[in-house]
C-alpha cells in the first residue's frame, strides 16, 4: 500500500433498496464527503435492479438532495416511485363505501 492509500480517510455506509417482496442491502467503505448519489453508483444495486431510478433518495428515512455528503456509519435509502398518490387513493376508496 502506498502513502496515498494510507493518508485517504474512508468511510463506511450502508445503501439500502427495497421492494415489495425483497431487500437488499450493501455495505460499502468509499472515500470521505462521498455524495449520497456516488454512494448508490459505487454500490452493486444498479447491477441487481437496473430499472432502479435513483433521484429519490434519504438517509434514516430522511429524504436528501442526491449531493448530500455522506458521514461514516450513513445508511443511504432508495426510494421508489408511488404507483399512486396517497390523497388520490383515500378519495377512491371513499367513493367506492
Amino acid at each position: 500500500m502506498d502513502n496515498l492509500e494510507q493518508n485517504t480517510a474512508t468511510i463506511r455506509v450502508e445503501v439500502a433498496y427495497a421492494l415489495p417482496n425483497k431487500q437488499s442491502l450493501y455495505v460499502l467503505e468509499l472515500p470521505e464527503a462521498t455524495s449520497a448519489l456516488e454512494a448508490v453508483k459505487s454500490s452493486p444495486l444498479l447491477d441487481d435492479y437496473p430499472d432502479a431510478v435513483i433521484d429519490q433518495l434519504g438517509i434514516f428515512s430522511r429524504p436528501v438532495a442526491v449531493n448530500t455528503p455522506l458521514r461514516d456509519g450513513d445508511r443511504v435509502e432508495v426510494y421508489r416511485p408511488l404507483k399512486v398518490d396517497p390523497k388520490e387513493r383515500r378519495r377512491q376508496v371513499a367513493a367506492d363505501n
